[in-house]
């Protein structure tokens, strides 16, 4: 009898040891489905395409809501001001997959370092239309896979000054498009373009006068690069000569038609590929000033002689203005004394 209590005891503690196993299990099995399906809070999520969207809500920090299945996250009009180091890295201990990030339109002052941590796999990354005034020397850090990388009309100058630092080609490798539309470049802010994978440099609208012997040599070695420049106040001088036979001999500026000079006045709106060699020659210019210095040199020496002989003839020139002075006085004098015997020599000719 004692047998059986315990027997039936043990039974009960087992099954009710089992029924709180499976509860568990299913407890833990319907927190992830639904932490896995779940979508952040003011959120559009379209998991057929792994995109999440969130738009215009006014969020002031990233989401740490993140769905694992999220290849493409679109984060745009908020008023994110700030990418803390590792705020991709602490998403709920959910290990992100993105390939695809949008930042746009987010008002984005400061890139921290290690801003982009936790996305191992990134491969586009776009920052456009922001007013960043710091980006830290390791903002693009763990982004080796990244291939394209967007900052149109987002740098103010102080982030301008430090993009070459950011720019790592140790880092960025894999990077294949850059794109630096808009942000008042005056030079390319890559230092060593051998040191990427670039395939296409967009830097149009910018506030570029000319590309520079240094870096006109960098692309003739980077025969892949495809630049875009158009909408830059090209200075049509023969500063510009390295830069004009580099559009002459190679067909990597695909917009070169429609480069236009900005200066001189006599230059303005004139398309750079129009312009002769002769134009960007710097000895010419060089020969053309020495010539109108040696011109005005001339002058003076041909004024200063001048000076000199009506200096020297100085008594001889009295004496011949004298004479022609006198000369006219006395041709006045005979003149008034004709007028004076016929006042009127109408009336003589009526009388003949």
């Amino acid at each position: 009898m004692g047998r059986k209590t315990t027997w039936k005891c043990y039974c009960g503690d087992v099954c009710l040891c089992l029924s709180a196993a499976l509860f568990l299990c299913l407890l833990l099995l319907f927190s992830s489905v639904r932490a896995e399906d779940e979508c952040p809070l003011s959120c559009i999520c379209a998991r057929d395409s792994g995109t999440v969207t969130c738009h215009d809500k006014e969020d002031t920090e990233l989401p740490g809501d993140i769905p694992e299945w999220v290849t493409t996250l679109i984060l745009r009009g908020n008023n994110i001001s700030t990418l803390p180091g590792g705020g991709f890295s602490s998403n709920n201990g959910t290990k992100l997959e993105l390939t695809t990030l949008s930042l746009s339109h987010n008002g984005i002052m400061v890139i921290e370092a290690d801003a982009f941590t936790g996305l191992p796999r990134l491969r586009l990354l776009d920052l456009s239309h922001n007013r960043l005034v710091y980006i830290s020397v390791q903002a693009f850090h763990s982004l080796q896979e990244l291939r394209s990388l967007y900052l149109n009309d987002s740098l103010l100058a102080p982030a301008v000054a430090q993009l070459s630092n950011a720019l790592h080609g140790d880092i960025l490798c894999n990077l294949h498009r850059l794109e630096l539309s808009g942000n008042r470049l005056k030079t390319i802010p890559i230092s060593r373009l051998d040191a990427f994978n670039l395939h296409t440099l967009v830097l149009t609208n910018n506030s570029i006068e000319n590309i520079g012997k240094e870096d006109v040599s960098s692309l003739y070695r980077q025969k892949q690069v495809r630049v875009y420049l158009s909408l830059n106040p090209f200075r049509c001088n023969c500063e510009l000569e390295s830069f004009y036979f580099w559009l002459k001999n190679s067909s990597q500026c695909v917009d070169a038609a429609r480069l236009l000079c900005a200066e001189p006045d006599a230059k303005k709106g004139i398309p750079i590929e129009w312009l002769r060699g002769e134009d960007v020659d710097c000895l010419n210019e060089n020969l053309e000033a020495v010539s109108y210095v040696f011109l005005g040199i001339v002058l003076a020496l041909i004024g200063i002689v001048f000076l000199m002989v009506l200096y020297l003839n100085r008594r001889g020139i009295k004496r011949w203005l004298n004479n022609i002075r006198d000369a006219c006085r006395d041709q006045m004098e005979v003149y008034h004394y004709r007028y004076e015997q016929d006042s009127d020599p109408r009336l003589a000719n009526v009388a003949v």
